[in-house]
């Protein structure tokens, strides 16, 4: 069957504990990409995205279903992470990350690991100045250099372009091979601006199959090539990856709960302290094959996500695959901070889209799932 992209976004978190957030930019670009792939009635007639060209373009063939959930163990305190990421040349930048707090908790924690990678091209520089490589996925940081380029806009020689709009192309290959390759670790990616702080740097993220995690190498380097617009020119860097992290839960639950004609099931999850990964399944227990409405209906089914703190866990991207009566999920969260002694899972209905405020009434009482972590940890 052919899978769908499943776009999910991630709330800006201007406090660790807060549970109102507004949805940043580098989320926005992400649910753009992923929510305009959706199909509009079968996973056949796949739509391409509407693309701002937010989704790295490596990224356009089919995904395959993974799975696996995260959480963070906070060992640097609000206060002294605030002065740590203050000091120029310690601190790092993804501390500041307004939209992803998985991001966000690798640069408070120490997870980020500076790099000083360059190009040049004219009068044009391109810097890679810190990875996070958590083994369920890789994010760098960009800093572009260039005379006209002031608070992140330049003249491309037609018109003023926002450096987050002016990536004309994005290539991600690791040992020769990008997504869709036979032995490709690569399952797709994403890019967008650092935020208002950082006007002149982009984000760039790969998310890595790990459905055989044993195929993830504790280290690796990627070859990027980027194509900026108005520049005729296909920049090439090659940048470092390693494990900063060996906090990884792998549980394979195997758990179900049915309720009336639905059955929503948890095959498996991983946690790091950057993500959380979740394989899942929502099935229609009435039939064995679905119909385009039965598979439409599936596909408006979310699963928001919960830690023992009542946090939601926000929403970040995944995928999908209809097989046989059964849809399946490869959903990915950003992890909340400090130790998760469980997750609550809480399968939903879609009204709007993916960047909704889920109410109530959403809610599919019956089909809630509890899932212990720190058994599984110990």
């Amino acid at each position: 069957m052919d899978p769908f992209n499943l776009g999910n976004e991630l709330k800006k978190l201007k406090e660790v504990k807060s549970a109102d957030m507004a949805i940043s930019s580098l989320v926005r670009s992400r649910l753009d990409e992923t929510y305009a792939s959706l199909p509009d009635r079968a996973p056949a007639r796949k739509n391409k995205p509407k693309s701002r060209l937010r989704r790295i373009a490596s990224v356009t063939s089919a995904a395959v279903i993974l799975g696996t959930t995260l959480f963070a163990s906070g060992f640097v305190s609000p206060v002294m992470a605030s002065s740590i990421k203050n000091i120029p040349l310690i601190g790092s930048l993804f501390s500041s990350i307004e939209g992803d707090i998985g991001l966000r908790s690798a640069g408070d924690l120490g997870l980020a690991s500076p790099v000083n990678k360059k190009v040049l091209y004219k009068d044009v520089k391109l810097e890679v100045t810190e990875t996070v490589f958590d083994g369920n996925r890789a994010a760098f940081l960009l800093k572009v250099t260039a005379p006209n380029l002031q608070d992140g806009k330049y003249d491309n020689g037609k018109k003023t372009v926002n450096l987050n709009n002016a990536v004309d192309n994005v290539i991600f290959s690791v040992d020769g091979k990008r997504q869709g390759d036979p032995g490709s670790i690569l399952k797709g990616g994403f890019f967008a601006g650092a935020g208002e702080a950082n006007p002149d740097m982009l984000i760039f993220e790969e998310v890595l199959d790990t459905s055989d995690v044993r195929s993830i190498p504790d280290s690796f380097d990627a070859e990027v090539t980027l194509v900026l617009d108005g520049i005729d020119h296909e920049f090439k860097v090659a940048v470092p990856f390693r494990k900063s992290t060996d906090r990884i839960l792998e549980m394979n639950p195997d758990a179900a709960v049915t309720k009336d004609e639905l059955t929503f099931s948890v095959s498996a999850l991983q946690a790091t302290p950057l993500t959380t990964r979740i394989y899942s399944s929502v099935a229609l227990d009435k039939v064995t094959a679905l119909n385009l409405k039965e598979e439409d209906r599936l596909r408006r089914i979310g699963i928001a996500v919960f830690d023992d703190q009542g946090r939601q866990l926000p929403r970040l991207n995944g995928d999908g695959v209809y097989v046989g009566n059964r849809l399946n999920f490869d959903s990915r969260y950003a992890s909340t901070p400090g130790k998760t002694g469980y997750l609550i899972l809480k399968p939903f209905v879609i009204k709007d889209d993916f960047t909704e405020k889920v109410q109530e009434d959403q809610y599919l009482k019956g089909l809630e799932m509890k899932i212990d972590m720190i058994a599984a940890a110990e």
